[in-house]
């Protein structure tokens, strides 16, 4: 079965060598190697220090991603996301965040999809917060995307219940449900 036509109907797992890639088939990417497919689709798991003091901004930065989102439902839509859940945890006395997303698109189309929304939007990056992120991260995608890929933590294990599915394609599965369940309910 090919990489575009795996069975979304019964849940898959996939164990994932340390390090994050499977090493016959690193594929290239414009940033170093993209890490793979799996029946989570893509994502990653940022873990950085944050910049003492800075605890505040994370929770700010939050709001105003809720109120985009808001005012806009579609603002994100670029980063074709299904799921971000942000942390700020402590270790040894200093706060580290850690950022884990679910997409569909690779790693390094990710990031510069993300430089570019944060440019559109105004919206700015809570990565500012953190120790060593780059100045110069809106005009140098490239810094960005190192920034990023120095502070990946890479999965050993990703399941999906639903896997290789699109978010594009669980919108449409959701509207041809409404249209039915509306036609049904005309019926009557």
């Amino acid at each position: 079965m090919s990489k575009d036509q795996r069975d979304w109907t019964k849940p898959a797992a996939m164990a994932i060598p340390k390090g994050g890639y499977f090493p016959d088939k690193v594929e290239k990417g414009r940033y170093g190697p993209i890490f793979p497919r799996t029946p989570a689709c893509y994502g990653f798991s940022i873990l950085a220090k944050i910049i003492p003091g800075r605890e505040e901004a994370f929770y700010e930065h939050a709001r105003k991603i809720e109120a985009a989102v808001d005012a806009q439902p579609d603002c994100l839509a670029i980063l074709k996301l299904h799921y971000l859940r942000w942390l700020l945890f402590p270790v040894k006395g200093e706060t580290y965040f850690m950022y884990q997303g679910i997409f569909d698109t690779d790693f390094d189309k990710y990031t510069e999809d993300a430089v570019t929304l944060f440019g559109a939007t105004g919206i700015t990056t809570v990565f500012e917060n953190l120790e060593d992120f780059p100045r110069d991260w809106r005009t140098n995608p490239a810094a960005f995307v190192k920034f990023v890929r120095e502070h990946q933590c890479p999965s050993f294990l990703e399941y999906g219940e639903y896997p290789f599915v699109s978010a594009d394609e669980i919108k449409k599965a959701l509207k041809a449900k409404a249209s039915f369940s509306e036609m049904l309910d005309q019926m009557q």
